[in-house]
């Protein structure tokens, strides 16, 4: 893997943060000869000092039989991006693109019927619970679990390698960072000013 070490995050723990809060992934497998990818949202565990990510596919499908040829997972965790213009530094250099992402390798174990269950039990009561009226599976009509079920995957990924790319102009001098951030805050869009607020909290004396 390509490493950017000028744009690594070091602090697990803002890793960790930043993974749990944009899960809903993209998981690519590889059978050898093509890739497959699926976006989906994960469940994070800890066990025994590793870290554990569940999902859910669909069987008979071209990803769920390429998972089968090769266990090995590319997983993409995908924060906010931003065009960064090159006439917003104080010397003449290519423009670029700032960004935050988080790549994860792991290795796929499929569970059985009811490991699949428990995740979307897990799932349903994640992001149903807060809903004003919650659906949670328990209320589902009798048999309709049992009969959709068979048609999906469930999955658990063992994490063996996480790199978190956190391109934010680490290497730019405090005056071109700071007119970055001014610049991003004129625009539009939303996803320039989640950059420039992360920005601004890197470099807190600048603002």
């Amino acid at each position: 893997m390509y490493k950017m070490p000028h744009f690594t995050e070091p602090d697990r723990d803002k890793v960790l943060a930043f993974m749990r809060a944009h899960s809903f992934v993209t998981l690519i497998a590889n059978d050898g000869h093509r890739s497959e990818a699926t976006q989906v949202p994960v469940l994070f565990d800890e066990r025994d000092g590793r870290l554990m990510l569940s999902a859910h596919i669909m069987r008979k499908t071209g990803h769920y039989l390429a998972i089968g040829q090769n266990p090995d997972v590319l997983v993409l965790f995908t924060g906010p991006h931003c065009y960064i213009s090159s006439g917003w530094y104080t010397e003449a250099m290519g423009a670029t693109w700032n960004y935050q992402t988080v790549h994860v390798r792991g290795r796929v174990t499929f569970t059985d019927e009811a490991g699949t269950i428990n995740i979307l039990n897990r799932l349903t009561e994640k992001y149903e619970r807060e809903q004003q009226q919650p659906l949670l599976m328990p209320d589902l009509p009798a048999g309709y679990v049992n009969a959709h079920v068979k048609a999906i995957a469930g999955l658990e990924i063992e994490v063996t390698d996480i790199y978190p790319i956190f391109k934010l102009s680490q290497n730019r001098d405090d005056e071109s960072y700071k007119n970055i951030v001014a610049q991003l805050l004129k625009t539009s869009d939303p996803q320039a000013h989640q950059i420039a607020e992360e920005m601004k909290q890197r470099r807190p004396e600048l603002f």
